[in-house]
C-alpha cells in the first residue's frame, strides 16, 4: 500500500497553481499590451472581445440565480460599446438608446419575460462593455505612443495593484478586509496594492509625456487602486450571491474573463475621469 502524504504534496500543488496563475497572467497581459500598442482599432477590437466574454459569464451566473437574460441583445451590446467609443459621442448615445429600446420591446412582445430578466439584460453590457470602453477612450485620447502609454499605464496600475495585493496579503495578511464577501482579502494586501498602483503612476509621471504633476500622479494611483478593489469586491459579491467560486474557467489560475477584468471595469474608468478632472486630457 502506498503511503499518502497530503501535507507534503500541498506546497507543491500550491507552487504549481501559483506558477500557472503567473504564466497565464503574463500571456494575457502581453496580448493586451500588444493590442494597445498596435493602435486604437486593435484596442477596440480586443476590448470588444473581452467585454463580450465578461458579459456572457455574467449572464451565465445570473441564470444560476433564476434570471433569464437576453443573451443575444446583451452580449452584442457589450461588444458594441467599445467599438462605439471610437466614434463621436453621439454613437455611444445612439447605442444606449437602441439597446434600451430593444430590451423594452423584447419585454413588451414576450409575455413570459419578467422585469428582473430585463434588468439583468440591461446591467450586463453596462457593467462590462460600457465600463471597459474607457480603455478605448484612454488609448484614443492621445495619438501614437502617448495614447498607448496612457492606456497601458492605467491597466498596468491595476494589474500590479492586484498582484502586489495578492503577494503581500498572502505573506503578511492578518486583518481581513471583507471576510463575508472575499475571505482572502486583507488590509495589508490592500495597502500593498495601493503602493503598486502608485509606482506605475509615478512611472507615467516620469515620462513627462503628459502635464501630470507629481502629487496628482500619486493621488490618481491611490484612487484608481481603491476603485479597482471595489470592482473586485462587487464581482465577489455577485459570485457569492449565486454560489460560484469563479465566473468561468477560461484563464488557467484566474478563472473566467470577468474574474480577470473585475478591477479594470471600475479602475480604468476612474483613471479616465481623474485625468479629465485634473486637466490632463
Amino acid at each position: 500500500m502506498k503511503r499518502v502524504a497530503p501535507r507534503q504534496d500541498a506546497p507543491k500543488d500550491s507552487t504549481s497553481a501559483f506558477a500557472t496563475r503567473v504564466v497565464s497572467g503574463v500571456v494575457y497581459a502581453v496580448l493586451f499590451i500588444a493590442c494597445l500598442i498596435a493602435g486604437s482599432l486593435t484596442t477596440a477590437g480586443f476590448v470588444a472581445l473581452i467585454s463580450a466574454l465578461c458579459c456572457y459569464e455574467f449572464f451565465q451566473m445570473m441564470r444560476l440565480d433564476g434570471k433569464v437574460p437576453n443573451m443575444l441583445l446583451g452580449v452584442a451590446a457589450a461588444a458594441l460599446f467599445p467599438l462605439a467609443a471610437l466614434g463621436e459621442s453621439i454613437a455611444m448615445t445612439a447605442l444606449i438608446f437602441i439597446f434600451v429600446l430593444s430590451c423594452g420591446l423584447w419585454y413588451v412582445y414576450t409575455p413570459r419575460t419578467r422585469i428582473a430578466d430585463v434588468a439583468v439584460t440591461l446591467m450586463g453590457p453596462l457593467y462590462t462593455g460600457f465600463m471597459l470602453s474607457s480603455i478605448v477612450l484612454l488609448r484614443d485620447a492621445e495619438p501614437g505612443l502617448a495614447g498607448a502609454l496612457l492606456a497601458i499605464g492605467s491597466c498596468a496600475s491595476l494589474w500590479v495593484s492586484d498582484s502586489l495585493a495578492y503577494l503581500v496579503g498572502r505573506q503578511f495578511g492578518r486583518h481581513k478586509m471583507a471576510p463575508k464577501i472575499s475571505p482572502k482579502k486583507s488590509w495589508e494586501g490592500f495597502a500593498g496594492g495601493i503602493a503598486g498602483s502608485v509606482i506605475i503612476w509615478l512611472i507615467v509621471w516620469a515620462t513627462h509625456f503628459f502635464p501630470l504633476e507629481l502629487w496628482y500622479a500619486v493621488l490618481t494611483g491611490v484612487v484608481v487602486s481603491v476603485l479597482g478593489v471595489f470592482g473586485d469586491l462587487i464581482e465577489s459579491r455577485i459570485k457569492r450571491g449565486v454560489g460560484v467560486k469563479d465566473s468561468g474557467n477560461l484563464i488557467p489560475g484566474h478563472g473566467g474573463m470577468l474574474d480577470r477584468c473585475d478591477s479594470l471595469i471600475f479602475g480604468c474608468i476612474t483613471a479616465q475621469l481623474m485625468l479629465v478632472i485634473g486637466g490632463i486630457l
